[in-house]
């Protein structure tokens, strides 16, 4: 769609309302894992062709350095007003001769669907500007009233703010208040599109408002997830960010946060009581009060009650994980078991093996960290410490209790403290005794 549009990062209204410590800007108040001006530049850009222009204040570089390069970014002066930052701002865009559209940054539920029927209302030409909210009008602009619903886009013809708006110190502090006062002392007619929806319209500027938001946030993803058939047992509950991806089928527990980029395949049970953040998940795996954090599971994988899967963490196929477990930066290979109450960090193991109660990988040294492969079909007892860097071969077994502090041969078995092969010698020596 062909329309050049203006982002605000300052509210204007907010400075009537009053603020506790915080040093930070409400454009950056964390919503669902992103800042709120982040959801303003998304949805501009997936309305209009053109690149949006953002106005900063001159002193916000904490929303420069958020933006990127996904704006043109306009810094206001202290000297200026926002009506003379906009029009700096029109300067930089490519194309004015189409419609401009103003969003705010502190707006983020207002969707693509709301701002693209803004744009047609307003290519009707029935008025010079038109405005997006509850209520219109020049009384009931933002710098006049504390409510957090208000006008929260509009739309006006870039020829006629250069014409009928003059850089002089006359000009009010905020821009809607302006434009709606200058159309009303020319006589011209107002057109007003009203919002079916009030959470639209909602503008954070407090800590309650963020709340209020990220409650009408929750509502509208978690709904969006269940009409695609994803089961989510108790929405109010349930915590999914945006980018999140869920397939078909899979069940989300309650009490379950899903964060970052993570995915999700179908037929799987998440939670209740789990934090998934960052990871890739197969199809039909089960996570039971857990936390993954940047790790992979494969299909049929399993973890919990109560693991802890960490970063560069990988279940394999079938893979399982029980209970207080914990995995870091290493690889459970396909359909191995780590039962419960075990350490694994830096580790390779193998398919079909078995690491025993309580059995950890002694992978650092106070300098370094230090490599453990245990190979396929391996039996590692319980309560064994692997002193890395330590290969365990294929089909070998530790004793329960042993400390291992060299490589174990395949097929063979080990067990005391220091761990040492059992020969033949010894199997007789026991039995005699």
């Amino acid at each position: 769609m062909k329309a050049a549009t203006i982002i605000l990062a300052q509210d204007p209204a907010s400075e009537m309302t009053p603020h506790g410590l915080s040093d930070v800007p409400p454009a950056l108040y964390p919503l669902l894992g992103r800042p709120l001006v982040t959801y303003a530049i998304e949805t501009a850009r997936s309305i209009a062709d053109a690149t949006p222009a953002l106005v900063i204040d001159e002193k916000d570089a904490a929303i420069e350095s958020v933006a990127g390069n996904h704006v043109i970014l306009i810094k206001r002066m202290a000297s200026q007003t926002q009506v003379q930052a906009m029009l700096d701002a029109l300067k930089a865009l490519p194309d004015q001769s189409d419609p401009i559209l103003v969003t705010y940054a502190n707006a983020p539920l207002m969707t693509a669907e709301t701002l693209r029927l803004l744009l047609e209302r307003h290519r009707e030409r029935i008025s010079p500007i038109t405005v997006l909210g509850p209520t219109a009008g020049p009384s009931a602009g933002p710098a006049r009233s504390n409510s957090q619903h208000q006008v929260c886009a509009y739309c006006f013809d870039a020829g006629w703010l250069q014409t009928h708006i003059s850089a002089d110190q006359s000009l009010h502090e905020d821009s809607v208040r302006e434009l709606l006062h200058v159309a009303a002392n020319e006589g011209l007619p107002v057109t007003t599109l009203t919002i079916d929806d009030p959470a639209e319209s909602l503008r954070i500027r407090t800590r309650v408002d963020l709340a209020r938001a990220e409650t009408a946030l929750r509502r509208r993803i978690n709904e969006r997830w269940m009409l695609v058939d994803v089961t989510i047992v108790d929405p109010a509950t349930t915590y999914i960010e945006p980018d999140v991806r869920i397939g078909p089928d899979t069940i989300i527990h309650p009490n379950t946060h899903l964060r970052g980029q993570t995915r999700i395949g179908a037929h799987c049970a998440i939670g209740p009581n789990t934090i998934v953040e960052d990871c890739l998940i197969g199809n039909r795996c089960r996570v039971l009060a857990s936390v993954l954090e940047q790790a992979v599971m494969e299909d049929e994988a399993d973890v919990g009650p109560f693991g802890h899967v960490r970063k560069g963490a990988r279940l394999c196929r079938g893979a399982h994980m029980g209970n207080f477990g914990e995995v870091k930066n290493a690889t459970l290979g396909p359909g191995a078991k780590m039962g419960h109450f075990s350490y694994l960090g830096d580790a390779e193991v193998g398919a079909e093996a078995n690491i025993g109660a309580g059995a950890i990988t002694c992978n650092y040294d106070g300098v370094r960290k230090h490599p453990t492969v245990i190979e396929a079909e391996a039996f590692i007892g319980s309560g064994s410490m692997l002193v890395a860097p330590l290969r365990i071969g294929k089909r070998a077994k530790t004793g329960a209790g042993s400390v291992v502090t060299h490589d174990v041969p395949a097929e063979s078995v080990v067990y005391g403290v220091p761990a040492r092969v059992k020969s033949p010698s010894s199997e007789k020596r026991e039995a005699d005794e």
